[in-house]
């Protein structure tokens, strides 16, 4: 009840000549002032989608070589919803969030097989494939067909924050609940394509975290909190809950004929399906270290500790790794290990944190 008195409350307070104001001069300001980017090239809902989805969690500057590489090898929905998953996961390698391309593949995949390679054009349709949110619908209807339908991203929820004095908490989602009914009211029925990707470049450029600059600002003229001097204490923005910390033990293991044993991750749950050096959880002592080993994998041989460590930081957690070296002779290999060379490690999808570990493997000679 509280979320529907306000979002009444927000849209009865709305001022039709402020929205109109607003509409012109960000979408004015969008197209003299816009990127040049790969995915802005055509309207092709495909290459929307994938673009949205490589964006979210990610610097647009980090995306454009992903995306270009990405569109080269899956150009058509086709491509990529038969593709096989190491496959995409190495083109992905790098970009974090794996889940991501997986739940792509999967919903390009829905609409390669029910709706004859023909991306949907209602929000009903596009939510119910695998991996679109509200957002990822949003910004594919509105961009690729015109369609006036809110993409309420964060960049998005700080832009109307300020314009529009919102200070409910935007981590909660009944505040983008609120967000999305503004827009739908404030949107630009004629261009809402411009409009949405207006709002996303000015909450990227200019309508930023920390420092916003007001003075550059197409719509600061329209921005309540710009005229009560509060831009910087807006949007209201509860913190997380501070990252666990795991320290493991990854382990370089080279056989008698010099390859390297690396394994492969679950299939559920995080870095799913990607490779990684055989890791464990850290061991308090060398004999506890050693005993684990010959427990888990029969490996009598000792291992080695070397003088690196890495820390890799994801939303939730915090791997904290050590590295052991050994050279060993394994009765059975695990199912899931594959015993590789040197060359033959760049075949296969890696975790940022075991690039950084390969990489000191091979400056230092280990493998």
């Amino acid at each position: 009840m509280r979320q529907v008195k306000m979002v009444g409350d927000c849209l009865k307070n709305l001022d039709q000549h402020k929205i109109e104001s607003f509409q012109t001069n960000l979408v004015h300001w969008y197209e003299q002032h816009k990127r040049d980017l790969p995915w802005r090239k055509n309207q092709e809902p495909y290459q929307i989608w994938v673009s949205e989805v490589m964006l979210q969690q990610t610097r647009v500057d980090t995306v454009i070589p992903y995306y270009e590489r990405f569109m080269r090898l899956f150009p058509e929905m086709e491509d990529l919803a038969y593709a096989d998953e190491d496959a995409i996961l190495k083109v992905w390698e790098g970009l974090g969030y794996y889940s991501r391309v997986r739940n792509l593949q999967k919903g390009v995949r829905e609409v390669v097989e029910h709706y004859g390679g023909q991306v949907p054009k209602s929000r009903k349709e596009m939510e119910s494939l695998k991996g679109v949110g509200p957002y990822t619908a949003g910004a594919i209807l509105s961009i690729a067909y015109g369609l006036p339908e809110p993409a309420v991203d964060g960049n998005v929820m700080r832009v109307l924050s300020r314009v529009f004095h919102l200070t409910d908490d935007i981590a909660k989602p009944s505040t983008r609940k609120v967000h999305e009914a503004i827009l739908y009211e404030a949107i630009d029925k004629n261009n809402p394509s411009s409009f949405n990707q207006g709002l996303m470049e000015l909450g990227a450029l200019v309508c930023t975290p920390t420092s916003p600059g007001c003075l550059l600002c197409p719509v600061r003229e329209q921005c309540d909190a710009f005229s009560l001097g509060i831009q910087e204490e807006l949007p209201i923005k509860s913190k997380k809950k501070k990252a666990k910390t795991i320290h493991l033990d990854a382990f370089l293991l080279v056989n008698q004929d010099k390859k390297v044993y690396i394994e492969k991750r679950p299939s559920e749950g995080l870095l799913a399906g990607l490779w990684q050096l055989p890791m464990l959880p850290q061991a308090s002592s060398d004999e506890e270290r050693q005993g684990v080993l010959h427990h888990t994998y029969s490996i009598t041989e000792n291992v080695q500790k070397q003088p690196f460590h890495v820390k890799h930081v994801f939303s939730h957690i915090i791997w904290e790794i050590d590295l052991y070296v050994g050279d060993v002779s394994l009765l059975a290999v695990p199912e899931h290990w594959k015993a590789v060379s040197k060359e033959e490690l760049e075949g296969f999808a890696f975790p940022v944190s075991q690039q950084k570990v390969l990489s000191y493997c091979l400056e230092e000679d280990l493998l």
